[in-house]
């Protein structure tokens, strides 16, 4: 039965078999994978971008062994965007004036890159989003998720989408649209990093329970055209080091792909220690190093957006089956941090969990425990894929960036060459939220004006994000308790939020400047290209991302 409120009409519902939430290389994956087994399924997927890929970002050099599995005939098809090959590998340690290339020969196998393709992941979502129409799949762009639906035993029957139309003090406006409610036999949820209904489903069903933390990064990307003469087609390259210190971890890529275009990006760990350390910054100071500067020498900057990253690995990876429904893709924690790849991770188990849905629905069940998905996923080639590289990510946060890469490296040689390792299975450090020192025992850490040409402030790069918001609408970012910024986190971290939001989302503004008297905690919502860094980084885990009016955000091209 719709949902009904006091002050709301009822919501409308629509029936489906199944219902996908995210239209990401996971949930298109399992949608188009659902109707090559069972053509006459019905499937609706739902995106919160205006637009599919509009809010897609990674490098992304991409491992073809999840298209080669899904759609078998992509390298024919003139239409798919990945065309360029990975042509020349690169692994760069860095000082803040020197690089020391790494040979190839050290480095595990598993690391390699040939074979592989550079592009845009968002482009690929458009081309499998146009393939997964072609079979019949219903997709909705526009519509943001917001509420799982539970039936009388507790068990997930689908979710609804936002209301659209309501202003900031919460009338309705004359725009307003209720939202649907999207009900399914079964319900996969594909929602990327740190979802909203991801994290509300962890708790409601205790997934993590038996699991680790799960650990995230903020991955921060430009696209530029750069000057014929300085473009090399199918280069990658990859460096640690400058300009982090020795106890944060991160690093970066430079891809170049296409007519002239390069990805150019910088990770950092959200277990980072420093508080006055800022993402952002970072990746700006980056660009300057004598190795990277002259890539963007006569360039334009194209496009700008950041995106939290799942790093927990293996050990971090929730339970994934409950009544009615599965995590999928990065909901599920599926990305390989020392490859910096999830999408072949996020269209196997895409593919996965359909063939293991259209298998129950097939013997005529509905919103029960997909438990054999659950099984699955460990002794596949997800799976078998995360196993070999489970202690890079731990390895790295106990010993820092040398000892940890260095010893994260023999461990995965040892996985690969014998079968084991001689760590086992180390755990994570805590949560990235309890990892910030205070303020009074951190070094301060400063960065220089951008000079506009490599390196440019937040606010410039949001334009060229391309996002917007409808601003008469509610915050999209609540603070369980207001008074947390100003009373406690100014004091003990600096506010921290100021520095870890990619976006200027937040500020700390002073009544009397001059003497830093009488601040208050500011919310530019309308700046926020829903990165996830402040539901994940905030000490005191005191601001909730929720989903904004549908279609709001970035609009992200060519990412």
């Amino acid at each position: 039965m719709a949902e009904t409120r006091p002050h709301l009409p009822a919501r409308e519902s629509m029936d489906f078999d199944v219902v996908i939430v995210g239209a990401g290389p996971a949930g298109l994956a399992a949608a188009i994978r659902l109707k090559q087994l069972s053509p006459d399924i019905s499937i609706v997927v739902v995106e919160k971008g205006s637009e599919l890929g509009a809010h897609i970002l990674s490098g992304a050099v991409i491992d073809p062994v999840g298209l080669d599995r899904l759609l078998p005939d992509w390298r024919d098809d003139k239409a798919c965007p990945l065309k360029t090959k990975v042509a020349d590998d690169r692994f760069y340690l860095l000082g803040a004036t020197w690089s020391f290339r790494l040979p190839n020969a050290v480095l595990p196998k598993l690391m390699g890159n040939h074979g592989n393709f550079i592009g845009s992941l968002g482009d690929l979502v458009r081309w499998l989003g146009a393939r997964a129409e072609a079979l019949g799949v219903d997709i909705y762009p526009g519509f943001a998720a917001v509420e799982v639906l539970y039936g009388d035993d507790g068990e997930v029957r689908g979710i609804a989408t936002g209301d659209m139309g309501i202003a900031r003090d919460g009338h309705l406006k004359d725009s307003f649209v209720r939202g649907m409610e999207l009900r399914g036999k079964y319900t996969l949820f594909a929602e990327g990093a740190r979802g909203s209904l991801t994290k509300q489903l962890i708790a409601t069903f205790g997934l993590d329970e038996g699991h680790e933390p799960q650990k995230f990064g903020i991955g921060l990307k430009e696209l530029w055209q750069v000057e014929p003469a300085r473009h090399k087609p199918g280069l990658v390259q990859h460096s640690f080091g400058w300009p982090l210190d020795g106890e944060t971890g991160g690093g970066s890529f430079l891809y170049h792909f296409g007519e002239g275009l390069v990805s150019v990006g910088f990770v950092v760990h959200l277990n980072y220690k420093n508080p006055t350390l800022s993402p952002f910054d970072e990746f700006q100071r980056f660009k300057t190093h004598p190795l990277i500067a002259p890539t963007f020498e006569g360039g334009t900057r194209l496009s700008y957006g950041a995106r939290a990253i799942t790093e927990g690995g293996y050990q971090s990876v929730p339970t994934l089956s409950f009544p009615g429904g599965v995590l999928i893709g990065c909901a599920a924690g599926f990305v390989n941090v020392p490859r910096i790849k999830g999408s072949h991770n996020a269209i196997l188990s895409g593919m996965l969990a359909a063939e293991h849905v259209t298998d129950a629905l097939k013997a005529g069940r509905a919103n029960d425990k997909i438990a054999t998905y659950e099984e699955a996923w460990r002794a596949s080639d997800i799976g078998r894929d995360l196993f070999k590289v489970r202690n890079a990510k731990p390895l790295w946060s106990k010993f820092g960036t040398y000892a940890g890469i260095a010893l994260g490296g023999l461990d995965m040689w040892t996985n690969q060459l014998f079968g084991f390792s001689l760590f086992g299975t180390l755990k994570h450090d805590g949560a990235d939220y309890e990892s910030l020192t205070p303020l009074s025992a951190a070094h301060a850490l400063t960065y220089g004006k951008p000079d506009g040409v490599r390196s440019f402030d937040k606010l410039s790069s949001v334009f060229i994000s391309n996002t917007n918001h409808e601003e008469d609408q509610p915050v999209h970012l609540h603070l369980m308790d207001p008074s947390i910024p100003i009373e406690m986190n100014l004091p003990n971290y600096g506010e921290p939020a100021r520095l870890y939001c990619p976006a200027g989302v937040y500020e700390v503004l002073y009544g009397n400047e001059a003497a830093k008297a009488d601040p208050r905690f500011v919310i530019n919502a309308q700046n926020c290209v829903h990165c996830k860094s402040c539901d994940i980084k905030d000490p005191a885990q005191n601001i909730v991302w929720l989903p904004p009016e549908g279609g709001g955000g970035p609009n992200y091209r060519g990412m």
